[in-house]
């Protein structure tokens, strides 16, 4: 483990300069996670520490938003982590939403494809 400990690994503080340099987001935006409590840094003075739990869940949360998750289907999905057993119900509330999310996906592509072919009739009709 390059001569780090479990312990010391899952002690690692991070500023939230740290992080929005690491995930290529702004502060600001981390801020935001936090007032919709999706991570809770600790305080210390006026500074926030996050810690290496706080980091894996705005990495669980950019991942969530890249799928096209709501913050409040990854405040569902993150919640979960703290339940007993809730590895289980998180693998299967995650499998729903990413098939509700296909779903939707593929009826945005079907109406992108319907409105290119009504562009293209109306481009040849007006040529």
């Amino acid at each position: 483990m390059s001569g780090q400990t479990a312990q010391s690994i899952s002690e690692k503080e991070y500023t939230i300069s740290d992080l929005a340099k690491e995930f290529g987001i702004t502060s600001r935006s981390i801020r935001h996670y936090e007032d919709e409590k999706l991570i809770c840094p600790e305080r210390r003075g006026v500074h926030r520490i996050y810690s290496a739990r706080d980091r894996v869940r705005l990495q669980l949360i950019l991942r969530g938003k890249r799928l096209g998750f709501s913050l409040a289907q990854i405040r569902e999905i993150i919640d979960l982590y703290d339940l007993p057993e809730g590895k289980q119900k998180q693998a299967k509330l995650l499998i729903e939403l990413i098939q509700k999310r296909r779903d939707a996906l593929l009826q945005q592509r079907k109406d992108i494809e319907h409105m290119l072919k009504e562009l293209e009739m109306l481009e040849q009709k007006l040529d």
